[in-house]
Parts: structure tokens; sequence; C-alpha cells
């Protein structure tokens, strides 16, 4: 080999690393993630461990291709929400995944560029988010929570594990955008049940305490607690109160139940930030938000807690017991 063609050999081999480090570093990702829940949550590890598995299987690895820079802002705190919303949108994302409306709307205050994938979001279109579930047309989409309808459900798990209930006090923070509406579908489900339903807002947990025990005053009633950031931030002590003062309940997610709640039928959280984790993707390969529909949660679930049944003096009818998902014994 010729002395010239040796050293160009070496040139190129020499600066190869640093074409292929610079070449890494153009191809690295990043993802902005606001959760509305507190890190040291468990729930919080479950659905960002779910959403890292979707990313990992369809081929982003941290720290190789991607990056993910997470928040948390333990509801409810929309202050919070704003000032990590804004110090998430300084990074300069590829994609965002907000948690939750107040969340979603702290990042649409920030932002109508950068896209967004929102999870936990009841009324998308009533918010402000997106145009319609067919074709959003901005920089937002994402999954919904489910209808205000689901009420109809929860109020029938209670009549049929308490056939003698007559009340259904409904403990749901006021300030949460849905509420109006899970009042309405409450009291329209409630009297073909023959069920009185009675709207008990709260905001803190005095609110809940005092609210819970007024309930526990009236003769044959129960207790349904909507998704609301406010009941899963205090889940330990709602459980804990309907316990104390005999009144079945029904909960929205699973993790009300493995706390020792009686019943609930909900989605599966896991399945919906694996489900995130999928749009984040088609957004990061080029998909515009604008272009991807707005979708509901595909996987529901129904599940008991034996003990606290027993505890409660309540005998699971067998049609209950058929369909359950999970029993927790």
């Amino acid at each position: 080999m010729r002395r010239r063609e040796f050293i160009s050999l070496l040139g190129a081999t020499a600066t190869w690393p640093l074409a292929a480090r610079a070449q890494q570093s153009a191809q690295m990702r990043r993802i902005g993630v606001l959760m509305a829940t507190a890190e040291d949550d468990p729930e919080t590890k479950l659905r960002l461990t779910g959403f890292r598995q979707e990313l990992e299987k369809l081929g982003w690895s941290e720290g190789h291709n991607v990056e993910l820079d997470t928040r948390f802002a333990a509801a409810p705190n929309a202050d919070q929400a704003r000032v990590l919303a804004k110090e998430l949108i300084t990074l300069q994302p590829d994609v965002i995944l907000a948690q939750s409306t107040p969340i979603t709307l702290a990042f649409q205050r920030e932002t109508r560029v950068i896209p967004i994938v929102f999870v936990f979001v009841t009324d998308p279109i009533g918010s402000g988010f997106i145009a319609n579930l067919a074709r959003p047309g901005g920089n937002l989409t994402g999954l919904t929570l489910f209808e205000a309808s689901i009420a109809g459900k929860w109020l029938g798990m209670l009549k049929e594990i308490a056939p003698g209930l007559a009340r259904a006090g409904l403990v749901f923070n006021p300030k949460t955008t849905s509420f109006a509406d899970y009042v309405r579908d409450t009291k329209a489900m409630a009297t073909s049940l023959g069920i009185e339903p009675m709207p008990g807002p709260v905001e803190k947990a005095d609110d809940i305490e005092r609210t819970i025990e007024s309930f526990s005053q009236l003769p044959n009633c129960g207790l349904v607690i909507p998704p609301d950031a406010t009941m899963v931030v205090h889940r330990n002590l709602i459980v804990e109160l309907s316990i104390r003062h005999k009144l079945p309940a029904v909960f929205p997610f699973r993790f009300f139940v493995v706390a020792g709640g009686l019943m609930s039928y909900g989605i599966d959280f896991i399945d919906v930030f694996r489900q995130a984790g999928s749009y984040v993707d088609r957004i990061l390969r080029g998909a515009k938000p604008a272009d991807l529909p707005v979708e509901a949660p595909t996987k529901y679930e129904t599940i008991l807690n034996l003990k606290t049944a027993k505890t409660l003096g309540l005998t699971v009818p067998p049609t209950l017991l058929v369909r359950a998902d999970e029993v927790i014994e």
C-alpha cells in the first residue's frame, strides 16, 4: 500500500467514531412526560413501565435512540402542572405525553406546535383540545377516559351486591371538568334502579371525611366514586372510610380494590399507557397528531374484593362473581 493511501485510510478510520457518534446523537429523540400522580405512587411506576415496554417493543430504547424527560404533578395542583409544563417545553421534546385534562390544558397553553399525546381525558372536544375524534385537527391526539354513562354500570353493580340499596352518594371534586356529566348521568340511571342519587362534592381530605360520614347516617346508602384525580390521591382514605362506615362502594379502577375497596369496574391503566406508547411511536416516525384519531380504551375489567365483602356483611351474587376478571380473597 502506498504511503499516501495509508495516511488517507488512517485518517478516515480515526474520524469514523466521531462521525458515528454525531449520527447517533442526531437520531436521538426526546419525549416529555408529565404525570398526574406522585413519583412515589406505585401506580405511577406501573404506568410508566407499560409505556416504556411498548416503546421498547416498537424499537425505542432509552439512552440509545430516545430520552424520556419525566415530571410529576400530583393532582390536584394546577399551578405545579403549569410550571412543569413550561419546564418540559423548554427542553423542546419531539413529542409530549400528558396525563389528565388539567395537564393537557397546561401544555396546550404553552405550544400549538409540539405534538401532544393525552391520556385520561374525559371530553377532549368539550375541553377544546380537538376538533373531532376522527380527525383531531391540531397538535393533540390520544386516548379518552370513559363516558359518564358508565355511571349506570356502577349503580347496577351496587344494586346487585346490595339489593336493599336506596341511596348512592356520588363523591367527586366539582372542579373536575366532567363533574356535571357524571351527576347528570348518575341521576338519569338511578331512577330506573330505584336509587336516590346524592352528589357529594369534595375538594380535600377533610371534605371527604365529612361527606362520607354524612352518607353513613342515611339508611341503605352506598358510594359511587367516579374517576377523579382527587379521589385517586386520597384513595386509601376513601377505602378506609367506606369500610369503617359499612358503606358498599364501587370504584372506577382496580387499585382502589387492591387497597381494600369492595369492587371496581373500569379501564386497565397499564394497557392505556401501552396504547399511548403506540401513538408516540407513530408520531416519532412522522405521523401528524391532526391525522391520528382519538380512541377510547379497549380493555375494561371488573375486580372484586371478597374479604371486604365479608367485612361489610355482603354476599357476592354468582352473577357478579362470574363476570369478575379478578377476585381478591
